[in-house]
């Protein structure tokens, strides 16, 4: 998030996109509710479903799933129309404006209904609204990533930021909401197939070169690594013979699942490091029993790029262990030694590689409730918000961006179109959430959420099972009748290892972040 979370209670505009934030982000959410209830606070609300905050909002824009860049481009299209853009800030915080604004010429009003199906004037309204000030925030999530259009969605949400001057002031900014705990921590660690710690690219021989003389070794790594996604396919090619997955369900959370399914089988070595059994763990060679988070000390990064310290408030189960002294074992019998005695020692060793978790010491997380990178120094109180003066490159860089349909469009024998997501009660794969009596209870099994028009077609009802079917595969399930998904859309949640839903998700990828495309693919249902 380029803001803080506290700063939701000063905004007077929220453009949530891709977010069902009561369900995912519920703390979040409750503070985009307060400012809407108790201030005044303005919600514009881009999601094909009519989400639990559709009814706050100001203006729902239902546009159609994978139409967000063309949705956002009609948006700055009105703005410029209308004279609505930051003139000042264009010209002293950006670059490659003239651009940018000579593709989105055409994106109007009238161009981007045909492809997004909102009104024109709905559009018009959205767009002024956001442009009305200069305390407008865009909160997104994972319906904004999981496209093959991914990243341009993102830079679009940036585009529209910068076109306002709505970035690097308070209670504003592009705010994406990660999708589990400590997701911004791993990156933050160079948890991604391109770059160390602190996002330092691994192509870069000085970035290596530091490392090298840091961990006393030789030629580190230039090229990047592979996606897990791509692990996957170098698995069935027989290029890849091992794998260690730490704290990850592929078989369920993958696209395709049949292909991980194989990939897994495949495999001459699989270690899983986790804290229960998961249904990935079946394919084990080697299981490693990880303490859970109340087990150990350490640190999270939150969505917010606040670092906070967590200490440990129960011994490890028996025959269990931290995963950094898992990791710590394992390289030392590889021949790296790894000699921590706590994590404190680890958090030394990032202040020195990491610029900005450089002032980031256990001693000061000790004396609050965290601190927000970039923290460049001991004596530097955390950034609350970024890009206030400048931006990392100088300039803020406008990209140009045009859209691009899903990758797989309804047709005749797959008519309906799949989006997935989570419910309220459970958490990413269920391994923990179903394993809660209390949760598993209020939603104990997967659904298909159908529009009541395309429901009475089918003949069928609420309770009644169908058959949904994509190219890669079907599943039986129970309807759910409701108008929160529009006509054409069906709606489930990957929460369920008896029926996974990701048996029929599409496999294609977005080119640059190599995140899969699960919010939408082409399926076709018929009566049980």
């Amino acid at each position: 998030m380029t803001n803080s979370i506290d700063e939701f209670e000063d905004a007077s505009v929220f453009m949530v996109i891709g977010s069902n934030t009561t369900s995912n982000h519920p703390l979040i959410s409750s503070r985009i509710i307060n400012a809407v209830r108790q201030r005044g606070a303005k919600l514009i609300l881009c999601d094909p479903r009519c989400i639990d905050l559709a009814p706050l909002s100001s203006i729902h824009i239902r546009h159609k799933i994978g139409s967000d860049v063309a949705l956002i481009n009609g948006f700055m299209n009105i703005i410029l129309n209308k004279n609505l853009e930051d003139k000042t800030f264009i010209e002293e915080r950006t670059e490659n404006f003239e651009k940018m604004a000579e593709v989105v010429e055409k994106y109007t009003p009238d161009y981007v209904s045909g492809i997004t199906g909102v009104e024109p004037e709905l559009l018009v309204k959205a767009a002024e609204l956001y442009a009305s000030t200069k305390r407008s925030m865009i909160v997104y999530a994972m319906g904004i990533t999981q496209h093959i259009a991914g990243t341009d969605n993102v830079k679009s949400c940036a585009n529209l930021a910068m076109l306002t001057g709505n970035i690097g002031t308070p209670s504003s900014g592009v705010n994406p909401l990660r999708g589990q705990n400590n997701v911004q921590g791993a990156c933050d660690m160079g948890g991604l197939p391109n770059v160390y710690s602190g996002y330092q690219p691994a192509a870069d021989l000085f970035v290596r070169n530091k490392f090298e003389k840091l961990w006393g070794v030789d030629k580190l790594p230039e090229k990047k690594g592979l996606t897990v996604i791509e692990m996957g396919h170098e698995i069935e090619k027989g290029n890849i013979k091992a794998l260690y997955i730490m704290g990850e369900n592929p078989f369920i959370s993958d696209p395709d699942a049949k292909h991980m399914h194989r990939a897994l089988k495949k495999l001459e070595l699989l270690i899983v490091q986790d804290i229960f059994p998961t249904p990935t763990s079946e394919f084990a060679h080697v299981i490693l029993p990880a303490a859970c988070f109340a087990e150990r000390d350490g640190t999270y990064t939150n969505t917010e790029r606040r670092v906070q310290l967590s200490h440990q408030a129960l011994p490890p189960l028996k025959g269990t262990l931290p995963d950094w002294k898992i990791i710590c074992e394992i390289s030392k019998r590889a021949g790296f030694p790894m000699d921590y005695n706590d994590p404190s020692e680890i958090m030394d060793e990032i202040n020195i590689t990491t610029p900005s978790y450089a002032g980031i010491t256990y001693e000061r997380l000790e004396q609050g409730w965290g601190i927000p990178w970039p923290c460049p120094s001991k004596e530097h109180p955390g950034t609350k918000f970024l890009h206030k003066d400048k931006f990392t490159r100088g300039r803020g860089l406008f990209h140009v961006i045009e859209y691009i349909p899903p990758a797989e469009l309804p047709d005749a024998e797959y008519p309906f179109t799949l989006t997935t997501g989570r419910i309220r009660p459970h958490f990413h794969t269920g391994t923990m959430t179903r394993r809660t009596a209390i949760l598993d209870r209020e939603a104990p099994s997967p659904f298909l959420d159908i529009n009541p028009e395309d429901a009475k077609s089918l003949r069928v009802r609420t309770g009644d099972k169908i058959i949904v079917e994509s190219r890669r595969g079907s599943l039986k399930l129970s309807v759910n009748v409701t108008s929160d998904v529009p006509k054409g859309v069906v709606f489930s949640t990957f929460h369920f290892k008896e029926k996974n839903i990701n048996e029929l998700t599409l496999c294609a990828v977005d080119p640059v972040a190599g995140i899969p495309e699960y919010k939408n693919c082409a399926v076709s249902i018929r009566r049980s």
